[in-house]
């Protein structure tokens, strides 16, 4: 784990990565670096309900940025989008998402996770999130897990603090940019 290094990395195991090639679970990424998931689920949940901006990659190949609610519930980061929103056809067309914590000017740290969006179809693991959700859920609304794939977590005492203190995590397989 690391405290306050500049650009540091952190790699996970091989054995740690799931079968969507160079995306993990929430979970694995919080296991090979706790303090930065802690940090980022914080300010995901900053407001009180998980939100922050969703980027998808739209059908002409375009990036897309759209307001989201996000939960991590277990070892999942999920996500529940209308089925005929412009975020749903992108995540069910490509599944590249980049996350981003909403920003606060008084405390302007930031956190940013990408990786690959997967449809879970399970009836029962839907009904049982959904239950518990941050708005009502109904049918129209399918739910995508969010692997991570690269996390990017920056730090700031104040507004005028720049450079932000940057630390980058990867897992295991995937490349370097």
């Amino acid at each position: 784990m690391h405290s306050s290094g500049y650009a540091s990395v952190t790699v996970l195991t091989q054995d740690a990565v799931v079968s969507q090639g160079r995306n993990v679970s929430w979970g694995q990424f919080a296991a090979g670096e706790p303090e930065m998931a802690a940090r980022g689920r914080q300010l995901l949940y900053r407001r009180g309900d998980g939100e922050g901006l969703l980027a998808t990659v739209a059908g002409d190949g375009l990036p897309r940025v759209h307001p989201i609610n996000v939960g991590v519930v277990g070892d999942r980061l999920l996500v529940f989008v209308q089925r005929r929103s412009a975020k749903a056809s992108d995540l069910a067309r490509d599944g590249r998402y980049a996350l981003h914590a909403h920003q606060d000017p008084t405390e302007p740290h930031e956190f940013l996770v990408r990786g690959r969006a997967r449809l879970i179809d399970d009836p029962t693991m839907r009904a049982a999130i959904a239950r518990d959700w941050f708005f009502s859920v109904s049918d129209d609304y399918p739910l995508y897990e969010l692997s991570v794939e690269h996390a990017i977590f920056g730090e700031r005492g104040s507004a005028n603090e720049w450079p932000p203190r940057y630390r980058s995590w990867r897992s295991a397989t995937a490349p370097n940019p």
